[in-house]
């Protein structure tokens, strides 16, 4: 329950078995590839054993880019074309190890299959143009259906114009042209404007020029024939583009069943890629490649055997360095965690805050039982509990979740145990108060007030002693007394006092508590007058020190809201069940129904996100602020992305 161990491995290979061994690290998932020719303190022995070093060959991560977005373009377009009942079957969720997901790969198949797709592609989109086309000339045809003219007529002494007009012109307009004899046909009339039509003598084209002025705009034919030839035209080609475009549905509803085939070339290409971009990091010559990076020293002798069992005797040489001050201190090694199975899903609440660096304390373990317990405080209802270990219980059972996501799913598996535990304290359940109740929320409030405050003060309590435990690791034995022992004997010398002087009425109990916080104070104020260089800057160091007192009231209080948010959801969720008990029988058992399902969902929701957040905040503030300084560096295992499938991790 600790940071793990990390040491430096360096594996010295012949270049022929360069993918083999990547192949099976991305496998094994337990080892972090560093970037070797880009550290500083590698340039000595590259320049001495590597002085001329091969440039990176990119074609196979050129080749791999270009599949990717093949299959990608492939997938969007399946997915948004062709009939929407076609069913597309997608890739499901399993744990395959990357041996095992690399036997799928047939890449003449893949590049026959997104040819054939890229084909049919180009072709719908070209059948789209075309419509596009000619929907359009069916609308403006549809405008000037009754013109019958050719544009390649030549009339000797008429001629014709189409136009538009505004509205609110179109009377100025038709009484000046009926003046001068001028055939008009109104083709189209909306709310904005008029469409229409008119054959005049040729000798009389200023009559045009005239309506310019009045506001009218005049349209050409952009077809090479009459509107009422383009309309049936238009009819006709549109009629024969939705006939091909319904046997290409058909073509793209089979490959709608292919799409989990693309998406298992794509994790399989993903997973090549992420070995071609470390190979770019990787000293190598003609003949030898060298790959190093940070290993848990659990797991050195089992990546050694897994090496050994698939490649010749003596194929490889190992060398293993343990860290050095100067990486630690520049936080150049990464923090990788190693908690119990119980444990592991809280790290993502370690995470969230910042990781410890790689000497410093995993917080994890110390605080997932106070998170637990704290969670459940606050939502503390029995149905909400069963509802929360069912959900999960069956998410976990019977979906094949991402990593990441399982954890944090077995996270609420384990924290919906609390709440049914408190909920059972409480006896409440969906808001209805059961028959046994050890606690009432309603009249026993300052009792859950008084257990919300212990339980801070056992958290806060923990906090110092880790705060002291980590200074005499580092044996800054000092900073010890003065960050946590003597903090703890002022607050456990006051807590004293006051129960000696307010509730048992004793004053050696009293007096007792009133000496322990005396001579505490007195400890918090000397650690830094005796650490620091300036006697009076010490002093004053130490009066601010104690002047923090004032703080672990605000942090005693904020574990108040244990209380306060069991309460609170609980009072809600008794409204709501009021709510629907005030409607009429017959509304009540069916709109009634309806909204107590709801309301109730309601209040799980922001019960559970309330509880999420403010048992965080606990963490996070009043616990981790008393020892806990974090900042590592993740560790980032070679592995594959898992963006299908969950990469089972290699251990034979």
């Amino acid at each position: 329950m600790a940071v793990s161990k990390l040491s430096k491995l360096s594996i010295l290979a012949e270049k022929k078995y360069q993918d083999t061994i990547l192949t099976l690290l991305q496998g094994m998932q337990n080892i972090e590839v560093e970037d070797s020719l880009h550290i500083e303190e590698n340039q000595e022995w590259l320049a001495t054993y590597f002085p001329e070093m091969n440039e990176f060959d990119v074609t196979d991560q050129s080749s791999y880019n270009y599949l990717l977005t093949q299959i990608r373009d492939a997938i969007s377009f399946i997915r948004n074309h062709g009939s929407s009942k076609q069913r597309i079957v997608t890739l499901k969720r399993d744990d395959m190890d990357i041996l095992q997901l690399e036997k799928e790969y047939d890449e003449p198949s893949l590049r026959e299959m997104l040819e054939n797709i890229q084909r049919l592609q180009e072709n719908w989109e070209e059948a789209a143009k075309n419509r596009r086309y000619w929907e359009e000339a069916e609308s403006w045809a549809t405008t000037w259906q009754t013109i019958d003219i050719e544009p390649t007529d030549q009339l000797r002494y008429v001629s014709y114009f189409l136009a538009n007009v505004p509205e609110e012109q179109w009377e100025e307009v038709r009484a000046y042209l009926t003046e001068h004899h001028v055939h008009l046909e109104v083709h189209q009339t909306t709310k904005k404007d008029v469409a229409f039509s008119g054959l005049y003598l040729k000798n009389e084209a200023e009559i045009l020029g005239k309506l310019s002025e009045m506001g009218v705009t005049f349209e050409e034919n952009p077809y090479e024939t009459s509107p009422r030839k383009l309309l049936a035209q238009a009819k006709e080609e549109l009629k024969t583009i939705t006939e091909n475009q319904k046997i290409q549905a058909i073509d793209i509803g089979f490959y709608k069943k292919q799409v989990g085939y693309l998406q298992l070339n794509e994790e399989i290409l993903l997973a090549k890629l992420s070995r071609e971009t470390v190979k770019e990091t990787l000293a190598s010559s003609d003949y030898l490649i060298v790959i190093r990076g940070w290993v848990d020293n659990a797991e050195l002798t089992s990546i050694q055997e897994n090496l050994t069992n698939f490649l010749p005797d003596d194929a490889v040489y190992y060398s293993i360095e343990a860290p050095t001050r100067h990486q630690i201190k520049q936080n150049v090694v990464p923090t990788k965690l190693t908690n119990k199975k119980l444990i592991q899903p809280f790290e993502s609440l370690t995470g969230m805050y910042a990781l410890p660096k790689y000497e410093e304390i995993d917080p994890t373990p110390w605080m997932a039982p106070f998170y637990l317990v704290f969670f459940g405080m606050m939502v503390a209802d029995l149905g909400y509990g069963i509802l929360m270990l069912l959900a999960t219980t069956i998410g976990l059972k019977l979906l094949k979740l991402p990593t990441g996501t399982r954890k944090f799913v077995k996270m609420f598996q384990l924290l919906s145990v609390s709440v049914i535990f408190w909920g059972t304290i409480y006896g409440s359940a969906f808001g209805v108060t059961l028959p046994f109740q050890l606690l009432s929320p309603t009249n026993d409030f300052m009792t859950i007030f008084m257990i919300s405050l212990i339980f801070g003060g056992i958290q806060i309590f923990t906090g110092l002693f880790l705060a002291a435990k980590e200074n005499i690791k580092k044996k800054a034995y000092l900073s010890a007394i003065g960050d946590g022992f003597a903090w703890q004997g002022l607050l456990a010398g006051i807590f004293i006092g006051a129960a000696g002087a307010l509730m048992l009425d004793s004053t050696a109990l009293k007096n007792t508590g009133i000496t322990i916080a005396i001579i505490s104070a007195i400890l918090i104020v000397l650690v830094p007058l005796i650490q620091s260089k300036s006697k009076v800057g010490g002093f004053f160091s130490g009066l601010y020190a104690l002047y923090g007192i004032t703080g672990y009231i605000g942090d005693f209080v904020s574990y108040s809201r244990l209380m306060a948010l069991g309460i609170s959801g609980g009072s809600i969720a008794m409204a709501f069940n009021m709510l629907v008990g005030t409607m009429p029988p017959a509304a009540r058992f069916s709109i009634g129904i309806v909204l107590i399902v709801v309301l109730q969902g309601l209040n799980i929701f922001l019960s559970i996100l309330g509880a999420y957040v403010h048992a965080a905040r606990l963490q996070y503030v009043e616990f981790f602020g008393k020892f806990y300084e974090g900042g590592g560096r993740a560790f980032r295992p070679f592995k594959a992305e898992e963006k299908y499938m969950n990469i089972k991790r290699k251990e034979e």
